[in-house]
């Protein structure tokens, strides 16, 4: 019988714990519903990276008890499933947030300082792209955070190093996160009219996705960098941005659908620094989020309190 299914592989450091606790792990070949069936039938627990659970999943698993995402985002899992079913859900957030930031601050630098084209000009021999590129400096910039959780506030102490101003957008950042980061609050609309770089982490609620009006707002020559998620920029309106020029450059590590398609407007775009989702995949970060998830599934199945619950599971 098997108490642990994981639908994607996590560190060795999260197996190692759920075995110190007794359970009988199966890591799973693929995170597709035919190969995990057979398995879920008798499964006490799921551990799910960005392939979610569905509630097909849910259903060929009667016995489970706990649902862990190894990260942040829920949206893949079928929470209103799982908790009509009094399945806890539990998540790790900020467990790879030092990580994110440095490769989201990783892309600023790649977009100011053109290192892809200029790799490419070197290979080519090409060295009279001294004199064609646009690079600039980061002292005395604007950094537009959108969204202020922990991403967000390193993000706001590495820029003030580079003496940079932060101006943040977020319906959650008090006074004092902002006064301790040295940042100001701005309306998102301000925010992309005054950011010479434009970080996403996050949406206000009554705020639209990214799109092509969002992209005029902002300031002429800017740079966009999203590493949160792909399902708030339409990819489509970033593209032709770059395109048109009305962007200097963008940094994207997270994309609505993984793999991209090969018809995806991204790929031909200029000015685009692409990074295939391994913002939290340092060995760092997956080892911190690989216990944090497995801790709370031995929580949970012990008959504990989860440390980071996302439903509240049955009622007692």
């Amino acid at each position: 019988m098997i108490d642990c299914v994981i639908t994607q592989p996590i560190h060795e450091e999260g197996l190692a714990l759920l075995n110190a606790a007794g359970l009988t792990v199966h890591v799973a070949a693929d995170p597709g519903l035919m190969t995990l069936a057979p398995h879920l039938a008798d499964a006490r627990a799921v551990i799910t990276r960005n392939a979610g659970f569905s509630a097909a999943m849910l259903t060929a698993a009667p016995r489970l008890e706990v649902i862990g995402s190894h990260g942040a985002g829920v949206d893949a899992i079928d929470l209103s499933a799982a908790e009509a079913r009094g399945i806890i859900v539990v998540n790790t957030p900020g467990a790879n947030a030092q990580s994110v930031a440095e490769l989201a601050f990783a892309l600023v630098f790649a977009c100011a300082k053109m290192i892809v084209p200029a790799d490419r000009a070197v290979r080519a021999d090409d060295f009279s792209f001294r004199y064609r590129q646009t690079s600039f400096e980061l002292q005395g910039r604007t950094l537009g955070l959108v969204g202020f959780g922990a991403i967000g506030r390193r993000m706001a102490g590495m820029a003030k190093a580079f003496g940079m101003r932060v101006a943040v957008c977020s319906q959650h950042a008090s006074a004092e996160d902002l006064a301790e980061c040295g940042a100001e609050s701005l309306s998102l609309d301000a925010l992309c009219a005054q950011a010479d770089i434009v970080s996403l982490h996050g949406l206000p609620r009554d705020a639209a996705r990214f799109d092509a009006a969002r992209f005029t707002r902002m300031k002429p020559g800017a740079v966009f960098i999203n590493t949160a998620r792909g399902a708030l920029v339409e990819e489509a309106a970033l593209a032709q941005a770059l395109v048109d020029g009305r962007l200097a450059a963008a940094g994207i590590d997270v994309f609505a659908t993984e793999p991209l398609d090969r018809q995806n407007p991204l790929l031909a775009a200029p000015n685009l620094v692409m990074t295939p989702h391994v913002g939290g995949s340092t060995e760092e970060a997956l080892a911190r989020t690989a216990r944090e998830v497995a801790g709370d599934i031995v929580r949970v199945l012990r008959g504990e309190s989860p440390r980071n619950p996302v439903t509240s599971g049955p009622a007692k």
